[in-house]
């Protein structure tokens, strides 16, 4: 029988992800009946006796395999922690994976994945553009350590550069590959499942490729790679899981022998986020979907309204890929709705840009995304100044984009808050 604080199903029934948030994976009577879990704030936790402190390490250390039923016992909370061990169960269910890991930010939870996986002489796949944090450490870390990093293109279909692609590889081993999609800051989408086939390939006897999808713009509900081949779903959860703009962290899921890997490399790298950071996510989790939904909402009412008002030039936003388009059967496909990050060319480059984000009222002037509060940012000078110029107009980094990231303020707010910022435009 499954214990209450396990349980997936009513009657037979399975049980949505959202109503699991409540309760899955805490037991209250073993915290005096507390509902909510308590804040864990301790660094180190007590051993019954010595012989249980040397089980717990053995398996801590991998000296042996677990006996069946047999739990990693708490031991010092840079391994693992009450909080962060409830948070690691939740995060599970959303993308239907067998574990999880919690770290102390998004770039930890990256960097600490390819780490796991990615040696000298390794080829690294990537998709571009990126995340411009993601692109510095791919293009300056790790190519210190003899990793060459081949890109792969985002907003086009696989087939038409897979030979480009095998061939630039040449006899290498392909170790991983980092596929953020939608793309940030353009929207840009790559095929999960046409990607993961084909890194795949690269498998020999004793290795195959790790396939990591950072899912953070579409989050836990609208997009679940692990269903379309990949084999490690990231995630800063800074931005919708933590959802109020006051937690920096970041989390992995993926199947039992990966995340084992990730897991022991977290140990050793110290990437672990505090039992504060763990409680603070639980907490967000409760309304994920409600936020994420009412975001969602918002978002396309003002994309509609970016569309066509006459000082935009272009609007990337999921919900106006039109059927014709070489990516509309990927987002059918891959996609569960359109999220609410938007991004938008405004006519008259970057003085107008800079002139429509000054005059901004309601919406906040800040990097980030995926908090409450409507935020909006300058990408080319911003998240991605790290990129030279001439990468940064290939990608469709211009100097008049903006990235909004929709709050769930009343969307017409928003939309009076955007043209009065427009009329600012001289």
């Amino acid at each position: 029988m499954t214990s209450d604080h396990k349980r997936k199903s009513i009657n037979g029934k399975p049980l949505r992800p959202e109503s699991m948030m409540m309760r899955y994976g805490y037991d209250p009577h073993l915290s005096e009946g507390a509902i909510k879990p308590p804040i864990f704030q301790t660094s180190t936790f007590a051993f019954r006796t010595a012989e249980e402190g040397k089980a717990f390490f053995e398996l801590a250390y991998g000296l042996r395999d677990r006996e069946p039923g047999e739990k990693l016992g708490l031991i010092y909370s840079r391994l693992n922690n009450p909080d962060l061990e409830v948070l690691e169960d939740r995060m599970t269910l959303w993308d239907d994976g067998d574990d999880a890991a919690v770290f102390d930010s998004g770039m930890a939870a990256i960097t600490t994945s390819l780490f796991t996986f990615v040696r000298p002489g390794d080829v690294l796949f990537y998709s571009e553009p990126v995340y411009g944090g993601t692109h510095h450490f791919i293009q300056h870390v790790l190519s210190e350590f003899g990793v060459t990093a081949i890109a792969i293109p985002s907003g086009v279909p696989l087939a038409g550069v897979e030979g480009a692609l095998r061939k630039e590889v040449g006899g290498r081993r392909v170790a991983a590959a980092l596929i953020e999609t939608p793309a940030n800051p353009t929207n840009a989408l790559v095929d999960i499942e046409a990607v993961s086939t084909f890194v795949h390939s690269f498998a020999t006897d004793d290795h195959c490729p790790c396939v990591m999808i950072d899912n953070t713009f579409l989050g836990p509900l609208w997009q679940h790679p692990l269903k379309h081949g990949a084999d490690l779903v990231l995630y800063s959860a800074t931005k919708f899981i933590g959802g109020h703009s006051d937690v920096i962290a970041g989390i992995a899921v993926g199947g039992a022998e990966c995340m084992a890997q990730i897991k022991g490399m977290r140990t050793f790298l110290g990437t672990m986020a505090g039992p504060w950071t763990g409680w603070l996510l639980m907490r967000s989790l409760e309304t994920l979907k409600m936020r994420m939904t009412a975001q969602m909402k918002n978002a396309q009412y003002v994309s509609d309204f970016l569309a066509d008002h006459p000082k935009v030039e272009k609007v990337n936003y999921l919900g106006m890929i039109k059927q014709g388009d070489p990516m509309y059967e990927v987002y059918r496909k891959q996609c569960a709705s359109p999220g609410s990050l938007i991004s938008f060319v405004i006519r008259g480059e970057e003085k107008a840009a800079f002139e429509f984000l000054n005059a901004l009222q309601l919406v906040h002037l800040a990097v980030s995304l995926g908090g409450t509060e409507s935020l909006a940012e300058h990408p080319a000078s911003m998240t991605h100044a790290g990129y030279d110029a001439d990468y940064k107009t290939k990608l469709g980094i211009v100097p008049g984009l903006v990235r909004l990231s929709v709050g769930v303020e009343h969307f017409s707010d928003i939309i009076e808050d955007l043209t009065q910022a427009f009329d600012a435009i001289s």
